[in-house]
This record gives structure tokens, sequence and C-alpha cells, in this order.
């Protein structure tokens, strides 16, 4: 029977090596201040592209976005963007709802992708910078 004390010091090292990779992974996010979004609209068809500064709430058609953080990652990791936003509707009789809260990914578009009955939302990228002004503060 191995002694208490090298089982343990096994099992500390097994937990490390597990973890490791997802701590190297955490790491290899890149905190971005731009989130781009696409949007379509289904009663016209017609698809925009849109940037969207963090904390900024940007609408599109009936719908408000607002990203609270957008990563992606380092060149050295696996390729990919995420963000997580709030999105709320404006019903007819003017109030506001939320819809939605959660992440959305670049590489998986219709994973967790906002699907409203006249307009869907989904992630493009995340970005360092935009064309479009940043808010005043």
């Amino acid at each position: 029977m191995k002694p208490i004390r090298t089982l343990l010091a096994g099992s500390l090292i097994a937990v490390a090596a597990a973890i490791a990779p997802a701590v190297a992974q955490e790491a290899a996010k890149t905190p971005n201040p731009v989130a781009e979004f696409s949007g379509i609209d289904k009663i016209t068809g017609r698809i925009i592209t849109f940037d969207v500064y963090i904390d900024e709430t940007v609408q599109f058609g009936a719908l408000q976005i607002t990203p609270r953080v957008c990563y992606s990652r380092q060149q050295n990791a696996p390729p990919g963007s995420s963000t997580f936003v709030e999105v709320d509707e404006i019903t007819l009789d003017r109030k506001i709802r939320r819809i939605f809260t959660g992440w959305m990914f670049a590489d998986s578009p219709g994973l967790n992708a906002i699907e409203h009955a006249v307009y869907d939302v989904w992630l493009k990228s995340c970005k360092p910078d935009s064309e479009v002004p940043a808010p005043q503060s």
C-alpha cells in the first residue's frame, strides 16, 4: 500500500495537468472594445453588419443590443471570438423586455444567436477598433 502522502502528491499533479490547458486557454483570451454583429430583417431580407462598443447600446429594428465583454483568441490559440451580450426588445406598447442574456460565439453563429420573429442577430467578430466613432463618455 502506498503512503497517503504519495497518493496525495500524485493526485495534485494529475489535477494540475488537467487544468493547465484550461488556464492556458483562459490566458489566451484578448479583450476587445468592439463587437461586430450581423443582423437580418426577415421581412425585407436585408442583412447588415454593425459595430457596437462594449457597454454601448445600439438599436437594430426593435432590438437593443448591449455587449458587456468581447474576447478574441491570441494568434497561438485556436481561432474564435465570443461576447457576453444583453438584448432587449421594444414592444408595441413601448415597453422594454429582455429577450436574451448570454454568450454568443462567432465560430458557432447558430449557437445562442438571437432568433426573433422579425430579426436575427449574431456575432461576427471582436475587434480592437472601429471606423464608427466611440460613444461620448
